[in-house]
């Protein structure tokens, strides 16, 4: 079996051979039943290859759909003219590079379609050319654009600028305004369109890069396309099943305890109120033409754009996991750095995982433990501000937890607080400081995302610091700053935080911990064992 990573042209996957999730059922709906579209996914999700699949079709290219979903329900197969702009590949944070990506894009058709002098804007020249197109050709055209907001991911939040007309402006606002001038083509030339879609991870609907434009169909959360992109557990099985088979067979599992692991790593991204289970395509293509499971979808880039947002934020991040939201508050970006909410969903950090139809609200929380692993390591490098290296540091300290070795995971503890600089740490007030060390051990043990963590867990008498549980040990954390170890023991004891565990056949370790506001690690550390 041919596996295309990396592969985003729909042609060269079927005359070449490759597995192909045949999606195309669903296209032949998107394209009957409406005609101006904008959809959400996160990077590397198959959306380049669903625009690339619908030039195919809207260019009459028959052959390439035999066998398919498609070739039963498509009687006409009519070729229109295409116009497809790709923002990938692209390096917006040099001032000329958008405008000279649309220009050269606009030349290009008005050189096969003509142009008109008078016409000097960029969208008075695509609006010119679009009629052009109609007029000579007959056919009302389809504009595909891909990736629409990496001009604009590419220079949020970094300050960069540039002089226009003896004015510093900022990039991100300038990009706005030229992609605002760009996509207000769509309304004035409405008549001599048939299809229009746009892609990307994010929606900007009101930071003003859509005004002006007939308002696209959001089909991001349509539960009638929530399978568009990636691999549901049906396809998986009728796809994938021989490969599974070989994994099963290389890591001595049985079959469905290979499907449950995939599940775990890969599973667990939902895109609207049916709740329909979506896997990683990247991950799970990389996994079966390698057969090793690793950490794929993070590891092939970083969302540089996210950190800088997640600076500006005073929440932390285990105050906005397993909550949930009214769409208004994780659907639209709001260009709002203090509430990175719909950012961090949008780019697939979180996901849905559960909805409640008499609200209207949905449950967000990291959909697998490869991303929440990846995500949360992300997030603690950059709080942190450490030089350890966090991944072979958290394979230690499983090891430890694994083995029952409270001392060595005190060691572990100690050192990498230690490593921290004194910058990242310093705090003014108490209720600062304490705040930090509590979201500090939070980081940490959220990166151990093989083990079930709780942090400020209620119960009935008191909120429980720190609970972590492996297979066979439950290990109950009560912190204090500046305080003593004993003292955190005697609170554990007096609110009866491990009573709920009493019929757990699970060794229980009771854990006591004292941080030093002044050395910035732990100073204190006892266990009290049953």
């Amino acid at each position: 079996m041919k596996y295309p990573i990396g592969i985003q042209s729909f042609d060269r996957i079927i005359d070449e051979g490759y597995v192909y999730v045949d999606k195309t059922a669903l296209i032949h709906k998107l394209v009957t039943e409406g005609s101006i579209y904008f959809l959400s996914r996160p990077r590397r999700f198959g959306k380049s290859l669903l625009v690339s699949t619908l030039k195919n079709y809207f260019l009459g290219k028959k052959e390439l759909f035999k066998g398919l979903a498609i070739d039963a329900l498509e009687k006409d197969w009519l070729e229109y003219p295409v116009f497809h702009v790709d923002f990938n590949g692209n390096d917006f944070t040099r001032p000329e590079t958008l405008v000279q990506k649309i220009e050269s894009a606009v030349a290009t058709w008005e050189t096969a379609y003509g142009k008109d002098p008078l016409m000097t804007t960029l969208g008075d020249r695509f609006t010119y050319v679009l009629a052009q197109v109609h007029k000579k050709t007959g056919k009302r055209v389809v504009v595909l654009i891909d990736e629409y907001d990496k001009p604009i991911l590419d220079v949020l939040d970094t300050g960069l600028s540039s002089i226009i007309a003896g004015e510093k402006r900022l990039l991100e606002d300038q990009h706005r305004e030229i992609l605002k001038g760009f996509y207000s083509t769509f309304k004035a030339a409405d008549e001599h369109l048939k299809f229009v879609l746009l892609t990307g991870v994010t929606k900007f609907s009101q930071v003003s890069v859509f005004s002006g434009f007939n308002q696209p169909a959001d089909i991001s959360m349509d539960p009638r396309y929530e399978a568009l992109c990636g691999i549901t557990s049906e396809e998986l099985y009728h796809y994938f099943d021989k490969p599974i088979q070989t994994l099963a067979v290389k890591f001595g599992f049985t079959i469905e305890e290979m499907k449950n692991f995939l599940k775990q790593k890969y599973d667990g991204y939902h895109f609207g109120e049916n709740l329909i289970d979506i896997y990683n395509p990247f991950s799970l293509l990389n996994a079966f033409a390698s057969q090793r499971i690793d950490d794929y979808w993070f590891r092939s880039g970083t969302p540089t754009y996210l950190v800088r947002l997640l600076k500006h934020n005073k929440e932390n991040l285990n105050e906005l996991t397993g909550k949930y939201y009214d769409p208004s508050q994780f659907v639209d970006y709001k260009a709002d750095v203090e509430m990175p909410l719909p950012m961090i969903y949008q780019s697939g950090y979180l996901t849905i995982k559960g909805y409640n139809m008499k609200q209207n609200t949905f449950l967000l929380d990291f959909p697998n433990n490869e991303v929440k692993k990846g995500f949360v390591t992300i997030v603690a490098n950059d709080y942190l501000g450490t030089k350890t290296d966090t991944g072979s540091w958290a394979r230690d300290v499983v090891n430890a937890l694994e083995a029952g070795d409270t001392e060595k995971f005190r060691k572990l503890l100690t050192s990498f607080l230690a490593d921290i600089p004194y910058s990242m740490r310093r705090k003014e007030d108490e209720r600062e400081k304490e705040r930090y060390f509590h979201y500090t051990f939070y980081l940490l043990m959220r990166m151990i995302s093989c083990y079930t963590v709780y942090t400020e867990k209620e119960q009935s008498e008191g909120r429980v610091d720190c609970i972590v549980a492996t297979p066979d040990y439950i290990y109950i954390f009560e912190f204090k700053l500046d305080g003593t170890a004993d003292e955190a023991l005697q609170q554990i004891e007096e609110k009866g935080y491990a009573r709920s565990y009493e019929t757990d056949k699970r060794k229980l370790f009771k854990i006591g911990v004292s941080f030093s506001s002044k050395t910035g690690t732990v100073n204190d550390w006892k266990t009290v064992d049953q």
